[in-house]
C-alpha cells in the first residue's frame, strides 16, 4: 500500500471515528418525550442572571444531573436529587421550539417557577397570575425566545395542539406543558373562578416514554383548595382497550401519606408531587393512562376522578 493509500485510509477512519463520537444517538428510541429537541439548549434568565448552554441528556432517557441543576438555577426552581420541581417535559419542549423555530437561538426565562406563595402575591397585586397556574409545578415558562417573535411561537404552539400558550402582544410568549389550549391578555380566565375549587385539578407522570419495570412518578396539578381527599387505589389503563378490566393493574404508589387507609388526605402541592410506582415487569408494549380516584365530598366543584394524558410503555 502505498503512502497515499495509507494516508486516506487513515483519514476515513478518523473521520468516521467522529461520527461515531459527536452523532446524536437515534432518538426515536432513546426520547422520553414526545416533543424532544436535540439535547442542546441555550438559556439565561432575566432575573436572576443565570445561565446555562451546553448537553442535558446523556442518550438511553438519562439527563445529567448537573446540567439539570443548573438548568433548575435559570428557572428560578429548587433543586431536588429526589424529585423533579422543574418538568423536564418543559425543557425538552422548550428546546424544540428552539429546535424548529430558531435554531441555535437564545431563551431568555423572564417568569420560570414560582413558588405558590409567590404566585398568590402576583395575584393579589393584579397580574395575569392563574390561581391554578403551572408555574407553581415548574410546568410553565414566560420566555423570549431570540430571533423569533412572541406571536410565531404562540402560533406554532397552538398549530401543533400540545401545551398551553399565551399571548400578550409583547415580546414574551407563555409556554406550558398541561392540557391543550391558548388565549391572549383578553381571553386568559384570570379572576373568573375558573379553577375554583379544584375544578381543573389534573395528573401527569414524569416521563411520556417508560421501559417495563421502570419506576413511574406522579403528580397532581391545579389545585386551588385543601384538603384534597384521594383513594389509594390506582389504575394503569390501556387506551387501547379501556374498558376491558383484564387489561387494568390496580396498584397503590409505593410513596404517600403514611396509612392504609383507602381514602388518603393531601393538604399542599408538595405532598401530591411524587407519588411513585413501578411498572410491572411482564406489562406489554402500548400506550396507557392512569387513573386516579377522589373521595369525600368537601369541593362541589372537583371531578370525580381524573386520568394522565397518554404515555407509552415500550
Amino acid at each position: 500500500m502505498t503512502f497515499s493509500e495509507c494516508k486516506t485510509l487513515f483519514l476515513t477512519s478518523l473521520f468516521i471515528g467522529l461520527l461515531v463520537h459527536t452523532a446524536p444517538a437515534d432518538q426515536t428510541v432513546m426520547n422520553r418525550f414526545f416533543y424532544s429537541g436535540d439535547g442542546y439548549i441555550h438559556l439565561v434568565s432575566k432575573k436572576n442572571g443565570k445561565a446555562f448552554s451546553g448537553l442535558y441528556r446523556e442518550g438511553h432517557g438519562q439527563y445529567n444531573s448537573d446540567a439539570y441543576k443548573k438548568i433548575s438555577a435559570v428557572f428560578g426552581a429548587p433543586y431536588q436529587p429526589s424529585r423533579q420541581v422543574l418538568s423536564l417535559r418543559l425543557v425538552e419542549f422548550l428546546d424544540h421550539l428552539e429546535d424548529r423555530l430558531g435554531p441555535g437561538g437564545l431563551i431568555t426565562i423572564t417568569s420560570g417557577y414560582r413558588p405558590p406563595e409567590y404566585n398568590t402575591k402576583l395575584r393579589k397585586g393584579g397580574a395575569l397570575a392563574a390561581k391554578a397556574s403551572l408555574h407553581q409545578y415548574g410546568m410553565a415558562a414566560d420566555f423570549i425566545l431570540g430571533g423569533v417573535s412572541s406571536k410565531r411561537v404562540w402560533e406554532y404552539v397552538r398549530s401543533i395542539g400540545f401545551g398551553g400558550t399565551g399571548y400578550y402582544h409583547g415580546r414574551t410568549v407563555h409556554v406550558d406543558v398541561g392540557p391543550a389550549r391558548f388565549w391572549d391578555e383578553k381571553s386568559s380566565g384570570v379572576g373568573t373562578g375558573l379553577s375554583d375549587d379544584n375544578k381543573l385539578i389534573g395528573l401527569v407522570t414524569d416521563y411520556d416514554v417508560y421501559g417495563s419495570g421502570e419506576l413511574v412518578t406522579l403528580s397532581f396539578i391545579r389545585m386551588t383548595a385543601f384538603p384534597i381527599m384521594v383513594r389509594s387505589d390506582f389504575t394503569l389503563v390501556p387506551t387501547e382497550n379501556p374498558k376491558n378490566d383484564e387489561d387494568t393493574v390496580s396498584f397503590q404508589p409505593d410513596s404517600g401519606p403514611p396509612t392504609t387507609a383507602a381514602c388518603n388526605a393531601f393538604n399542599d402541592i408538595s405532598q401530591m408531587a411524587s407519588l411513585r410506582w413501578r411498572l410491572p415487569s411482564n406489562v406489554s408494549p402500548g400506550r396507557y393512562q392512569i387513573r386516579a380516584r377522589f373521595c369525600g365530598d368537601l369541593w362541589k366543584k372537583m371531578p370525580d376522578e381524573v386520568m394522565t394524558p397518554e404515555f407509552e410503555i415500550r
